[in-house]
């Protein structure tokens, strides 16, 4: 656990388990503990604690007050960035071999998707789709034995999404739901 000590100059210090901290400097491990310290400090020391950090690396995009709304904003504020100096200790070797990255290519949106065999199911689907009058999620169906949820999945991801092209959903004189793909 980390230790905080405050000297007299308002120089906040981190210290790991089992280091010596000097006997004059007033401790702290907890914001709560921080905001205990400060209740009786004047609002003043609390901005230029906060200034005495702001811009210093590893506060580089910390910003001087002038003042603080109320104290507990201050010590809320101040107990955030302090949070920097938290020293860590050296990381450990892995017992195991690190993760290879994953072997699966995304999907890609420059690339072009590749045109359908002839006879496979992707080729029917779009001979369906090319019709003048499209082709129903039940003719989808017979031609390829897929369930509603995969032609419909299959109509979004591989055809508009991969190919990039536009399928135009329509109502037959029927009622029922039809998909024909969008001449440009």
């Amino acid at each position: 656990m980390t230790t905080f000590a405050l000297d007299t100059d308002n120089t906040i210090t981190a210290y790991l388990a089992g280091e010596a901290i000097p006997e004059d400097q007033a401790r702290f491990a907890s914001e709560k503990e921080l905001a205990k310290l400060a209740a009786n400090w004047p609002t003043d020391r609390l901005v230029e604690i906060w200034n005495g950090f702001a811009g210093v690396p590893p506060f580089g995009d910390l910003k001087p007050v002038k003042k603080f709304t109320d104290r507990k904003t201050a010590v809320g504020r101040i107990w955030r960035a302090i949070q920097a100096l938290t020293p860590t200790a050296a990381p450990e070797a892995a017992d195991v071999a690190p993760k290879t990255a994953n072997p699966r290519k995304a999907a890609s949106r420059d690339r072009k998707a590749a045109p359908a065999r002839e006879g496979s199911k992707k080729a029917i689907v779009l001979e369906l789709l090319r019709r003048p009058e499209g082709a129903t999620l039940s003719e989808i169906q017979s031609a390829t034995g897929w369930q509603a949820h995969s032609v419909r999945g299959f109509i979004s991801g591989a055809l508009g999404k991969k190919m990039g092209l536009t399928v135009e959903s329509l109502k037959t004189a029927e009622g029922a739901r039809a998909y024909r793909l969008k001449t440009q």
